[in-house]
């Protein structure tokens, strides 16, 4: 695991371009702490820090060819990387060292784009072809990698993390409100455009081209979903069992230890029980029924399967000390309250290993998340005709918060209407009446209108996995799990984000997935086979996190509440009614949490970025 960047058609003397992507380079020095590389030529300067983890003496970057015609900075981990060096050398390559980095330069020089689709592994890298005076960069299937760019006076510049962009000379800082609006809505942002406006993401499963000015994009994977019937319960049981064992074992490629994360849910535990690894980690907050911690379910577990556990519990005080640290490292606010949880997680593992595993992808892959029971549960309306459900809904909107009303507006709506992603924070009323400006933000279903098209002959539960898989899964999961991470040099790896294990999961019917009210149906069969029953049939609880008791109490009600009225804060919201919110919720009329902690996440990361570093 390593960071990049780099920047490409800039007029900048040789000397100055150094300056620049050593300047660069210190920003995320954190991704690769043990060694550091730049190739810099008229017209490319590639810069590139390391953490060791495969071919500890040899896979130094930027690694060029046999002729030096072709440059790579790459940052990720090629699972199959010995398969393909293999049939490179069949077709007569010839490897100046063993690293997986190699396998893509050899790959790109006999295969050209078509190589992203042989790889598989996560990824973010780049390759200069110095003679075509052309750049090909290309961001993994799921989005495990990142990989950000920009344009500054005609010069293409690149990096894996967007703080790195906000080094190069010229770059002007403007929070993007269009961004912001979504975000008020998702919790993360779900556009390719950042909240740096001008910044962009190159999206999951696309590459890009950059010759003489022009950028191309397009994109070569799309984790569409095909159900099918694909066998008896036991047959599709053996088959999950085969996969998860097959990647597994890919994911534990190191030339240093690895280590697992040990949640105690399901997905976690699954990767421990298999993973040859002998440490796991876990950490959790001190309460007195279990209910934000599940290092006792962890220990049990890690005892049971012969693992070193080591446990930290994070204090309200900790937490609060971090939030600042963390979104300086997230490069963009999330809402996401769990984020702080990874990032002490990885804090710990990181004085232990160089390598952990995950569960990141299972519930997207599998039908994990309680939400995706809702179109079951929503049958006893959902067959009236719409026009009626409509009327009810009119009718519900009026009364008080009384039992079943949210039940009769959600039954009233179409799966496009009521489903954006796990996190649905403000609606679009909300966010209009929330913002001071005015913004040309798409409405959320306006927004999701075209990837859900392509989905449309599918069951409800299979479109809302899908907007998950397009959305939540990169924006939310996998940006917290690569930027927590690499916070503490430690690199992630998520086995159930393989390309075989989306293959098989791909084709399950809904029936596979949801059943007698239980999510990931078979997926919880196959756990039981290395698994106690209980670990197996668990509920998903993450890193549950309390801010909802937290934000009611003292400093943490001023100190938000301080924020929340700041000049900063006037800029963006009707201050009014975030104060509005704060007592609401504190008085114990609504529980406001989400919402709370969605604006203040935003109003700390622009603290960090635009205030403190004015």
């Amino acid at each position: 695991m390593c960071g990049i960047c780099g920047f490409l058609g800039s007029n900048e003397t040789k000397e100055n371009k150094e300056a620049i992507l050593r300047s660069m380079m210190r920003a995320m020095k954190h991704r690769g702490p043990d060694s550091e590389g730049v190739h810099i030529t008229d017209d490319a300067a590639l810069g590139f820090v390391r953490l060791s983890i495969i071919d500890l003496s040899d896979g130094t970057q930027p690694m060029d060819n046999e002729d030096g015609t072709l440059t790579l900075v790459f940052n990720g981990e090629i699972y199959n990387y010995k398969k393909l060096r293999k049939e490179l050398k069949e077709l007569g390559h010839t490897f100046a060292n063993h690293s997986d980095s190699e396998t893509l330069l050899h790959g790109y020089e006999s295969w050209g784009t078509d190589l992203v689709q042989k790889i598989r592994g996560m990824f973010g890298f780049g390759i200069w072809d110095e003679k075509e005076k052309k750049f090909f960069a290309a961001r993994d299937f799921f989005g495990i990698k990142p990989f950000f760019y920009t344009v500054i006076d005609g010069a293409f510049v690149f990096a894996s993390e967007i703080k790195c962009l906000l080094e190069y000379p010229g770059f002007k800082k403007e929070v993007n409100q269009e961004v912001l609006e979504q975000y008020l809505s998702f919790q993360y942002s779900p556009l390719e455009e950042t909240f740096f406006k001008g910044v962009y993401r190159l999206m999951p499963g696309h590459f890009l081209t950059w010759k003489d000015g022009e950028t191309m994009i397009e994109r070569y994977f799309d984790p569409t979903l095909t159900p099918k019937n694909m066998g008896t319960d036991d047959e599709i049981i053996d088959r999950i069992d085969r996969t998860m064992d097959k990647s597994v074992k890919r994911h534990m490629v190191a030339d240093v230890e690895v280590g697992a994360f040990l949640s105690g849910g399901v997905d976690s535990s699954y990767i421990a029980a298999k993973f040859t690894g002998k440490k796991a980690f876990t950490v959790g907050f001190l309460d007195d029924h279990n209910k934000y911690s599940e290092i006792s379910y962890a220990r049990e577990l890690a005892q049971k399967l012969g693992l070193e556990h080591y446990t930290k519990i994070i204090s309200k005080e900790e937490y609060w000390e971090s939030i600042p640290k963390v979104m300086y490292h997230l490069d963009e606010p999330s809402g996401d309250a769990a984020g702080i949880a990874l990032y002490f997680v990885a804090q710990e593992a990181a004085k232990y290993v160089k390598v952990v595993t995950s569960g990141e992808g299972s519930d997207e892959l599998f039908g994990g998340y309680n939400i995706y029971l809702e179109p079951h549960d929503l049958k006893y309306l959902s067959w009236l005709p719409k026009g009626l459900r409509k009327a009810m809904a009119k009718v519900a909107e009026k009364l008080p918060d009384v039992k079943g009303k949210n039940y009769i507006i959600r039954a009233s709506k179409d799966v496009e209407e009521r489903f954006i992603g796990n996190a649905h924070i403000f609606s679009d009323e909300e966010r209009r009446e929330l913002l001071v400006n005015k913004t040309p933000a798409k409405s959320s279903y306006d927004l999701l209108k075209t990837t859900y098209k392509k989905v449309e002959k599918l069951e409800d539960m299979n479109k809302m996995q899908y907007i998950d898989l397009n959305y939540w899964l990169p924006g939310d999961i996998l940006q917290k799990a690569d930027k927590m991470s690499m916070a503490h040099s430690l690199e992630l790896r998520v086995p159930f984000l393989d390309r075989d294990v989306f293959e098989l999961a791909r084709c399950l019917p809904t029936k596979a997935k949801v059943r007698d009210h239980q999510t990931k149906y078979l997926f919880r069969k196959a756990t039981e086979r290395c698994l106690p029953h209980d670990s197996a049939e668990r509920k998903k609880l993450g890193f549950p996190v309390p801010i909802r008791v937290w934000i009611k109490e003292e400093p943490w009600y001023s100190e938000i509440l301080e924020m929340f009225t700041s000049n900063a804060a006037k800029e963006f919201f009707h201050t009014e009614k975030l104060v509005a919110l704060m007592e609401e919720h504190k008085a114990g009329r609504k529980d406001n949490s989400r919402k709370i902690w969605t604006v203040f996440a935003f109003l700390t990361w622009h603290k960090v970025f635009f205030e403190e570093t004015a």
